[in-house]
C-alpha cells in the first residue's frame, strides 16, 4: 500500500494537468507514460479475467461475483477513469482516437446489464458467441482501437512507441479471438466427456440440458461444448484474427512484428495454460497456428506492390491457418493425451476444410481495405510502413 506522503506527492504531480482542454492539444512525454501504461494495466486487468473467465464457465454455473467477472470489472473501473481523463482534459489523444475510446467504453458499460439481463431472462447462456456477449467485445474492440491509435498518434518514434504499440495490438487480437475460445475448451471437454472425465460440476449440466430439454447425454454435452457450426472456428481465425495481424504489421511498420504480435498473445495462452488446468480447471486447446499466419503476412509484406502482397499474402495465410489446424489436431492431440491421461484428444476445434473457399476471399476484402485504407489517409506513411525493415 502506498504511503500518504506518496499519494500527496502523485497528486502534486497530477494536479497541474487536470484542466480542460480539446482532444489533440500536446501532451508532455511522463504524461503521455503515466496514462498509456494505465492502459496497459486495464487490459492486462482484462486479459487476466477474461482467460480465466472461459475455463470458469465449462465448470461451474455462472455467478455475477466470480473471481474473474471481479478481475474485469477492476480493468473496467479503470478504463473507465481513463476514459473521463482524456474526454476531459483532450491529453494522450486526437479527437479520432477519442471518440473510439469514449464510444467503445459506452457500449461497453450499456453491454454489461444486458448481458446481466439476459442471464436473468434466459438463464445459462451456453455460447460465447451470444448478442449479449458479442456487444461487449464490440465495445472493447471500439476501446482498444481508440487506445491504439492515441498512442500511434502522440507517442514519439522509438524502441518505446514501437514495444507498447504491439502490445496494445496484442490485447486487440485477444479481444477479437476471444469468442473463439469457446470452441478451444469446448473440444477437449468434449474429448474428456468420451473418456469419461466431466469437468462441469452437475448442478451446471443439468441446468444447460434442462435449457435443451434433453438428458445429460453425448448430444447435450456436444451441443454445449461445440454450439455452432464448425466452419465459423476457422473462417473467423483468416479474416478477423489475420486481419489484425495485417493492420499489426502496417502499423508498426517492421518485418516480424505481425508474428511477434501474434506469439505474444499465444504465449500469454500458453503461460495460463498450466496455470489453469495443473489447478483443477477445464483445459483448452491452444491457437498456436496464428504464429504461422503472422509469418505469412510479414513474408507477404517484403512484396512492394499492395495488389500482390494482399492476394498471395491472403492465399498463403489462409493456407498457413488451416494447415496450421490439421497439424494441431494430428500433433498437439497426443501431447494433451499424455499431459491429461486421456485417449484420442483432438488438438484444435474440428475443421470444416471446405470453407477456406469462404475465408480466404474474406481475407483478402479485410487486407484489401486496410491498404486502401492506408494508402487513402497518409500515402506517405503507408509507403514507408509496408517496405520498412529493422
Amino acid at each position: 500500500m502506498k504511503s500518504p506522503a506518496t499519494l500527496k506527492t502523485a497528486a502534486q504531480w497530477a494536479l497541474p494537468y487536470w484542466t480542460r482542454g480539446p482532444a489533440g492539444r500536446a501532451t508532455p512525454p511522463d504524461l503521455l507514460r503515466v496514462l498509456y501504461v494505465g492502459w496497459l494495466v486495464a487490459f492486462s486487468l482484462k486479459v487476466l479475467g477474461s482467460a480465466w473467465d472461459v475455463s470458469w464457465h465449462f465448470m461451474w454455473l455462472r455467478d455475477d461475483l466470480a473471481p474473474p467477472h471481479l478481475l474485469n470489472s477492476a480493468g473496467t473501473a479503470i478504463v473507465l477513469a481513463l476514459t473521463i481523463i482524456h474526454g476531459y482534459t483532450g491529453y494522450g489523444v486526437d479527437r479520432a482516437a477519442l471518440r473510439l475510446i469514449q464510444w467503445g467504453t459506452g457500449v461497453f458499460l450499456v453491454a454489461v446489464p444486458l448481458d446481466l439481463i439476459n442471464h436473468r431472462v434466459n438463464g445459462l447462456d451456453i455460447t460465447s458467441w451470444s448478442p449479449s456477449h458479442l456487444a461487449l467485445y464490440i465495445g472493447t474492440f471500439f476501446m482498444i482501437a481508440g487506445v491504439v491509435r492515441g498512442w500511434f498518434v502522440s507517442a514519439s518514434p522509438g524502441r518505446t512507441r514501437t514495444v507498447m504499440l504491439g502490445a496494445f495490438l496484442a490485447f486487440f487480437l485477444e479481444n477479437v479471438h476471444f469468442p473463439e475460445q469457446h470452441q478451444e475448451y469446448g473440444i477437449l471437454s468434449l474429448g474428456a466427456w468420451n473418456n469419461g472425465v466431466v469437468y462441469a460440476e452437475k448442478i451446471l449440466l443439468d441446468f444447460a440440458a434442462d435449457q435443451m430439454g434433453r438428458p445429460v447425454d453425448h448430444i447435450m454435452v456436444t451441443n454445449f461444448t461445440l454450439p455452432v457450426p464448425d466452419l465459423l472456428y476457422p473462417v473467423y481465425a483468416v479474416v478477423v484474427g489475420v486481419g489484425v495481424l495485417v493492420a499489426a504489421r502496417m502499423m508498426i511498420g517492421r518485418f516480424g512484428a505481425a508474428t511477434l504480435v501474434a506469439a505474444a498473445y499465444v504465449g500469454v495462452r500458453v503461460l495460463f495454460w498450466p496455470m489453469l488446468t495443473f489447478t483443477g480447471f477445464p483445459p483448452s486447446a491452444l491457437p498456436l497456428f496464428l504464429v504461422a499466419a503472422g509469418l505469412c503476412v510479414d513474408l507477404a509484406f517484403l512484396l512492394r506492390h499492395p495488389l500482390v502482397r494482399a492476394v498471395l499474402g491472403s492465399v498463403v495465410a489462409t493456407a498457413a491457418v488451416y494447415g496450421g489446424l490439421v497439424a494441431q489436431s494430428t500433433l498437439m492431440g497426443p501431447v494433451y493425451d499424455l499431459l491429461m491421461g486421456q485417449d484420442d484428444l483432438l488438438g484444435a476445434p474440428p475443421l470444416a476444410t471446405a470453407s477456406a473457399v469462404w475465408a480466404g476471399p474474406g481475407l483478402l476484402v479485410v487486407w484489401l481495405a486496410c491498404e486502401w485504407y492506408a494508402t487513402r489517409r497518409q500515402p506517405t506513411a503507408a509507403r514507408v510502413i509496408a517496405t520498412a525493415t529493422p
